[in-house]
């Protein structure tokens, strides 16, 4: 398999241990319409020391299998909205 990188939203976590769920989501013409469909696939991704959380943006990119239905890790978290809302709790908290 060739390597692949792909950008997805975390759908679920901390059922699985070192595990999350990523749907990854894509959007394609019909070829009879003409109308831009999105579709969505939810790939387990490994997530070595459990920093994912709810709704983070995140890059994964494609290994060798890790169990029977993980072939992904997780390469990087591009925009974390827990994460942010923290840090605007603790700068305003700086500021007063």
């Amino acid at each position: 398999m060739p390597p692949m990188a792909l950008t997805g939203i975390v759908t679920k976590v901390g059922c699985m241990h070192k595990t999350a769920t990523v749907t990854v989501s894509r959007h394609i013409i019909h070829n009879l319409t003409g109308k831009r469909i999105e579709r969505s696939k939810k790939i387990l991704t490994h997530d070595e020391q459990g920093v994912l959380r709810l709704n983070d943006t995140v890059l994964i990119r494609n290994c060798p299998p890790i169990s029977a239905r993980k072939r992904f890790k997780l390469e990087k978290i591009l925009k974390s909205p827990e994460t942010e809302r923290d840090l605007a709790h603790m700068q305003a908290a700086q500021q007063s």
